[in-house]
């Protein structure tokens, strides 16, 4: 049986002319229950835009988020915003809408929903409804949904910025929902990342806007998929004598290897017994060629590469990013790109601290080289996925 994770992404668009996003979108993870994992999704619209809704959402997705991961009641939650939120002297109300997702790893969990636009259910390859039990809380009507997912399905919730795209610009009416629908239906698929999916939403409503959103808006996505172990080779150990131990470990208990560097490759398949070959396609001329070694399902060149690889994921985690999230590319950072940020869930990266020859006289050290490391961790750890590095 496939241990599942639970994966997540979110793209927001500020309200043209504001530097603050009114939408806020707030993950953590826990694990309150033996070893299955809970994640929660909180995503919150303020009032209004500009400072104060970026307060108003910002207040409500931090206290729902903390207290629905801890176990409170939702109408304790709820309870708790109506009594904490400032009220606008403007317009004598002091609510931010929002929509909560808290499931397991097995996509078994709860929909909370306070006056955001329908959350949308992919299911079996298309879009669908989620059965909604309204509750009255506190006068406030909130809908809740019980979730039990399968592989592959993907929840998608959205501030109401979605469904006003194109209002007295490409459309009349706005966005409807069912038009939502369908465009997702017709763009994304089962293996697409939580992260690319939302984008891909986002990046319709800003082309409805005329790139100038009326609305903040925001879209956030989870995805229940396979655990995907990938393990990345970047650089030989200090100690040679430990080259077959090291290789070892990098060969075992994965789904996919990943090796960076052209001593590292040399060591990779000296210590399996196979042999190295070089490809002498140049698919981007900034980027070196990648190589070929039987069991390695990625062989790329070491520091330039990586460094390719760093800028595509500052790109990747920024939330304001409209770009795809997929990369159609044969180069090494691209190839290197689809598989750790869309295909991959749990990385180790084996980061080797040999000092290659090869680079002295270079603008490239160990130093460098274990820092760039470091910065893509933090970045992967961004997109949720759960990164181990071991130095040898």
């Amino acid at each position: 049986m496939k241990e599942l994770c639970i994966e997540y992404g979110y793209t927001s668009l500020n309200h043209y002319g504001e530097e603050l996003c009114g939408d806020n979108v707030e993950i953590t993870t826990t694990a309150p229950q033996g070893d299955s994992e809970w994640t929660t999704l909180v995503l919150a619209d303020g009032l209004g835009s500009g400072v104060k809704a970026n307060i108003l959402s910002t207040l409500t997705s931090k206290i729902l988020c903390t207290m629905v991961a801890g176990g409170a009641d939702i109408e304790d939650c709820v309870g708790t915003i109506i009594q904490t939120l400032p009220v606008c002297k403007e317009r004598g109300v002091a609510y931010s809408t929002f929509s909560i997702i808290h499931v397991n790893n097995e996509g078994r969990g709860y929909l909370y929903e306070f006056d955001n636009p329908e959350a949308i259910w992919y299911h079996q390859g298309h879009t669908c409804d989620l059965p909604r039990t309204e509750l009255n809380v506190y006068d406030k009507r909130v809908f809740v949904t019980e979730l039990a997912l399968d592989e592959g399905d993907m929840v998608f919730v959205m501030s109401d910025g979605t469904i006003h795209a194109g209002i007295g610009q490409m459309l009349n009416f706005g966005w409807q929902r069912k038009e939502i629908m369908e465009h997702l239906d017709h763009n994304i698929d089962a293996h697409m990342s939580a992260r690319a999916a939302a984008c891909l939403l986002a990046s319709a409503c800003n082309d409805l806007y005329l790139d100038r959103p009326g609305d903040d808006t925001t879209v956030a996505a989870i995805r229940v998929r396979p655990r995907t172990m990938v393990h990345v080779m970047v650089g030989p150990p200090v100690d040679k004598e430990r080259d077959a131990e090291y290789v070892d470990r990098f060969m075992h208990d994965t789904d996919k290897r990943i090796v960076c560097g052209g001593t590292t490759s040399q060591v990779v398949a000296r210590c399996i017994g196979r042999q190295l070959k070089t490809s002498f396609d140049f698919p981007d001329k900034e980027v070196p060629p990648i190589g070929f070694i039987d069991g390695i399902d990625l062989v790329t060149e070491g520091v330039i590469t990586m460094r390719r690889l760093l800028a595509l994921s500052d790109k990747y985690v920024s939330v304001k990013d409209l770009t795809p999230k997929t990369y159609a590319k044969k180069d090494g950072g691209s190839l290197l790109a689809n598989i750790i940020f869309e295909e991959a869930s749990h990385i180790v990266f084996f980061v080797g601290q040999n000092v290659n020859a090869a680079h002295q006289g270079l603008d490239i050290d160990i130093t460098m080289k274990l820092k760039l490391v470091e910065h893509l961790a933090d970045n992967l750890r961004k997109m949720g996925k759960q990164v181990t590095v071991n130095y040898d």
